[in-house]
């Protein structure tokens, strides 16, 4: 029996007591009541249904944003059968890429608009009274666009160097570098002279990983000219090919005989392929743990698998850091990848000077191509075709202010952020954050595979989070500007482009190095994000960054409905804030320290519901490239993707709760389904299919369309407000949840 229900006998009834006037008044009056109750219930669901207003909303900007919506659509196709072809289907077909583009996108429309402004600002004249950093912005810009000196100058900056640095033996028949050259040395003279250290075995100071507020030296498996997955399948794979032909064709612009390239840049390709093969693949780098292995100098050099011929690790390691940050046999370094140090000395030993200096030199000629002349770029740009299928160059001024950006980040992002951000919305921004962060707390309480003790250490972490939005509030402040660069000065010369970078360069080696013996300031304002950036992210120290670059167009406008914004920046914040939480952020804890602070039991059930996504993702293939998506080098992404929708989705709903809002005109969806539309147009993309192959092989997102279909027919709620039936390709029957 239904509680609350009583049967009525009869006996003590009221209603057989009433005369038949009362009756009518009681009737009368019940009618009427209902009547009015029924009115008002109507009136509500005509004025706001499912969080949604009746009128609809006819400001300037939601005419704009119903407009760009409507253009990517395809609403012929069903979405419950494919959304991601619901949502992009129109923007898929007719979108042409560009021939000096590799791909179009919600993040390359946004960052061509973001170009267009900095171009604007580096091509301002000099200003009296501005300070050195901003002056040095437009010197370097300027300097990069005269590409008539870089004509006249030719070869010449860039030989100079690669000579002081041991020289290029392709070069030089007889060359043996008056019989010094070892490769440390090449290390050495690398970092003197502006170029990476990491062409033999990666170098960096960084926070420690089990001491975050310390840093430490960390060495690892070496950095390389092309991706591990494709130098390890040789020259049957033509990406290699097509590297091994590029190497031979820029030595000869040099001057090198082409058949004595062809021989020797050959031999400097083989070492480069055993350098692959002795590294670690993706899937075996992600227990960090592994990949923290603490020891001393000292011990380091007494190891026999470190004890390669001829090399001393102290004075390796002090010959490229500053003297304020030098070692002694005392200090602790971390080693990354084991196994590749117990390999490389043997590799080392058995390779010829000639060889590794080749190879050395390749590294360093490869990135200096920038500044090199015409026919070196036009070279380049045919090597581009081949593997990222670019057909024409970026126009000179794009590469000029990615240039500039690159050395200039903190000056050129504090002259976007005073020009071009809107100070209203870091708060708007700052209060979805705040809302997506509390929806994580209360999905976390829901979840009842974690044990008590585990779950307070994971509450504990998303409270710890931080944020950084927009921009620090430093770069509005001239003298602090001035005083960062003062620190470390490095001049400009707007007629010396390819010297003016190097000396950059060597700065920037120089602040990070000298901070050796320095704790680390988490909330420093330096440490954040450069602005003029179009991306979003997660540290290991427990942070989530959404710079300045990021918080426009389709991703966020403080003038549209808060659907949009919510499945926008709302989907990329809770991706952000899941990345804490993914299979490798997961081994951080609150304070951004490598520990393990999951039970034994908590810990394998996470691991089985994350082997969920990597078997989903797994399944899937990319359809131009007919390449299968790698589950597990995805599968942080993923998760995250996976995470941040459904956190995104129902902080919005709790807001949405008390404040309803109207539609797009010409868009008859609800709130709830223009969520998931406007989550869904975050990923329009268009994509070459030599870039695809890339992403594909070695990247660790997956293709656009399965960051789509895959997190959406994973929810339920996705499936409840488009009325998907079960077993649809939306709804499958089978759904994973991590």
């Amino acid at each position: 029996m239904p509680i609350g229900y009583r049967e009525a006998n009869g006996e003590g009834s009221c209603w057989s007591h009433r005369t038949t006037p009362e009756k009518f008044l009681i009737i009368f009056g019940t009618l009427t009541s209902v009547i009015v109750v029924i009115v008002l219930v109507v009136e509500r669901e005509n004025s706001c249904n499912d969080y949604g207003l009746k009128e609809p909303c006819l400001t300037k900007q939601c005419i704009v944003e119903a407009s760009d919506v409507l253009k990517r659509m395809n609403q012929a196709v069903n979405p419950c059968d494919d959304f991601y072809e619901f949502a992009c289907g129109t923007y898929l077909k007719e979108t042409v890429i560009p021939d000096d583009e590799i791909s179009v996108s919600a993040f390359s429309s946004i960052e061509n608009k973001l170009n267009e402004k900095l171009r604007v600002i580096a091509e301002e004249p000099i200003q009296d009274g501005e300070i050195e950093p901003f002056k040095n912005v437009k010197r370097l810009y300027k300097a990069c666009m005269n590409t008539s000196l870089i004509e006249e100058l030719g070869v010449t900056p860039v030989r100079n160097i690669v000579d002081r640095m041991g020289g290029w033996p392709v070069l030089e028949t007889a060359w043996n570098s008056n019989g010094n050259w070892t490769w440390q040395r090449s290390v050495q003279l690398s970092r003197e002279n502006g170029y990476s250290v990491n062409s033999f075995m990666y170098f960096a100071v960084l926070p420690d990983d089990k001491n975050s507020s310390k840093r430490v030296i960390t060495i690892d498996q070496a950095r390389l000219g092309l991706s591990r997955e494709f130098l390890i399948q040789n020259l049957t794979e033509p990406f290699v090919q097509a590297y091994h032909d590029y190497q031979v064709d820029l030595a000869v612009l040099f001057g090198a005989n082409r058949i004595r390239a062809e021989v020797e840049m050959m031999e400097a390709l083989n070492f480069e392929i055993k350098l692959a093969q002795i590294s670690l693949a993706k899937k075996d780098r992600r227990d960090l743990d592994k990949l923290y292995n603490p020891i001393s100098v000292r011990d380091l050099q007494a190891n026999s698998s470190f004890a390669y011929a001829g090399h001393n690790w102290l004075s390796y390691f002090n010959n490229i850091l500053p003297p304020e940050s030098q070692l002694t046999d005392d200090t602790v370094v971390v080693v990354g990848a084991i196994s590749f140090f117990q390999e490389l000395g043997n590799l080392l030993k058995n390779t010829d000077n000639r060889i590794m200096a080749n190879y050395a030199a390749w590294r360093h000629v490869l990135s200096s191509v920038d500044s090199l002349p015409n026919n070196f770029r036009a070279r380049q740009l045919e090597y581009d075709r081949l593997t990222s299928g670019r057909s024409s160059a970026k126009p000179r001024w794009l590469e000029c202010v990615e240039a500039t950006v690159n050395f200039y980040e903190i000056a050129f992002g504090a002259l976007y952020v005073r020009t071009h951000f809107n100070k209203a919305a870091k708060e708007t921004v700052l209060e979805v954050v705040k809302n997506i962060k509390n929806e994580f707390k209360i999905m976390l309480k829901e979840v009842n595979w974690m044990d008590e003790r585990t779950m307070r250490e994971a509450n504990e972490k998303v409270a710890s989070i931080r944020e950084e939005i927009g921009f620090a509030n430093e770069l509005l402040d001239d003298r602090i500007l001035s005083d960062y660069y003062a620190a470390v000065p490095a001049a400009v010369d707007e007629n010396k482009y390819y010297e003016s970078r190097r000396i950059l360069s060597v700065a920037s080696a120089l602040r990070t190095n000298r901070r050796l013996y320095e704790d680390v300031n988490k909330t420093e304002w330096s440490s954040h994000v450069p602005p003029a950036i179009v991306n979003a992210f997660y540290s290991s120290e427990n942070k989530i960054s959404f710079p300045a670059g990021v918080l426009q167009g389709v991703f966020f406008h403080y003038g549209r409905p808060k659907y949009m914004n919510y499945g926008g920046i709302g989907f990329v914040i809770g991706h952000e804030i899941t990345h804490g939480f993914d299979d490798k952020g997961s081994q951080f804890d609150c304070n951004g320290n490598l520990k393990n602070w999951w039970a034994e039991a908590t810990r394998k059930a996470y691991l089985n519901k994350a082997q969920c996504i990597i078997n989903q993702y797994g399944d899937y293939v990319e359809p131009l490239t007919n390449l299968t998506v790698n589950g597990v080098n995805t599968q942080g992404e993923n998760i995250a993707d996976n995470g941040g929708i459904k956190e995104a989705y129902r902080a919005y709903q709790r807001w949405a709760a008390n404040n309803p809002e109207p539609k797009l005109p010409g868009l008859d969806y609800t709130p709830k389904q223009m969520f998931w539309i406007s989550a869904a147009q975050v990923w329009c993309s268009v994509r070459r299919k030599e870039m695809l192959k890339t992403q594909v092989t070695t990247g660790v997102h997956s293709p656009a369309r399965f960051r789509v279909n895959g997190p959406m027919s994973n929810t339920k709620e996705f499936a409840n407000d488009f009325n998907c039936a079960s077993g649809t390709p939306m709804n499958p029957k089978k759904k994973c949840a991590v």
